[in-house]
């Protein structure tokens, strides 16, 4: 009894944080938790009925693991699990060097309404649509009317057939995440580096620390925390490809499969030619228990070496 009275005496007292915190407590419970009783489907023969979607799921064959092997059983199980887990380890990797990077040059400028310049031009590429960006990639490397192959003739190299070879798409999928990506993320940095102490920076300046020891002894240490926990999210989705990124941008030209078909866009294209819905809920079951797992183990990790940088 004496549990339940300081329950409700701290409930009591806290009921205004909590009252704003009920609406996004809302929106998971609707949005993010009660979804999760489809994760039945990824066991079933899915079947549309007449009498709405609960009908449909209960009146679906159970067929067990059986979705499951539409991911493991072909010959593109190995390509697509590889191009995902790769690339997205890249992006981590060089998305929080240059994110990092890049928030600590911005701070550096004294000039603020050239910083906001620059921050506005670096951060607008993450609201354009994959279609958008997609077109604006094609502009550089069509066949015919590339900007780039009419540059390549000036330094005595053939134009270039880039939807058909997939030599360069690996760098270029890359080089195209980062551009899209790094500006909004970078955001994220320099709001933590404005928050730092300025104290901190003029004690170091007066002990007579260079600018790079500045960032190496104050600006880092101070980040670290930030970094891991961003990069523990991200590894959370590491078997998570952006769908836009990889459909949108090659084309979906057939010849570059092998290094641009991800899980998404293998099980988009499965679905599209059969129809099969508990395939794809399989795949997304299959995508978030690995992603779970990650995390959970990424965190241990991290708990081992530094606890107060774990994300819990």
């Amino acid at each position: 009894m004496q549990r339940i009275g300081a329950f409700f005496r701290d409930v009591k007292q806290s009921r205004v944080l909590l009252l704003m915190a009920l609406p996004a407590t809302l929106w998971f419970l609707f949005f993010s938790y009660l979804p999760m009783a489809g994760m039945v489907i990824a066991f079933k023969q899915y079947r549309y009925s007449r009498d709405g979607f609960w009908a449909s799921i209960i009146e679906s064959k159970w067929v067990g693991l059986q979705n499951f092997k539409f991911l493991f059983s072909t010959n593109d199980a190995y390509i697509i699990t590889r191009n995902t887990l790769l690339y997205n380890i890249v992006f981590i990797v060089l998305g929080l060097v240059l994110s990092v990077g890049l928030a600590i040059v911005l701070s550096e400028i004294t000039n603020k309404k050239l910083a906001k310049l620059y921050q506005t031009g670096m951060f607008l590429p993450y609201f354009l649509s994959w279609v958008i960006v997609g077109y604006f990639v094609f502009s550089f490397l069509s066949v015919d009317k590339g900007m780039l192959n009419h540059i390549l003739p000036w330094f005595g190299v053939d134009p270039i057939r880039w939807y058909n070879d997939k030599t360069y798409w690996p760098i270029i999928i890359v080089l195209v995440y980062l551009w899209k990506s790094v500006g909004y993320s970078s955001v994220v940095y320099l709001a933590a580096i404005m928050g730092i102490d300025k104290s901190l920076y003029e004690a170091a300046m007066i002990d007579g620390a260079s600018k790079w020891q500045q960032i190496k002894h104050i600006t880092f240490p101070m980040l670290k925390p930030l970094m891991t926990i961003l990069t523990l999210l991200a590894i959370g989705r590491i078997f998570y490809a952006d769908f836009g990124l990889f459909l949108q941008v090659p084309r979906d030209s057939g010849t570059l499969y092998s290094v641009t078909n991800v899980i998404d866009t293998y099980v988009y294209r499965g679905l599209k030619s059969t129809g099969e819905i508990g395939m794809s809920t399989a795949a997304g079951l299959y995508q978030s228990v690995i992603g779970f797992v990650l995390v959970m183990t990424s965190n241990y990790i991290v708990r081992k070496f530094d606890k107060d940088n774990a994300l819990f």
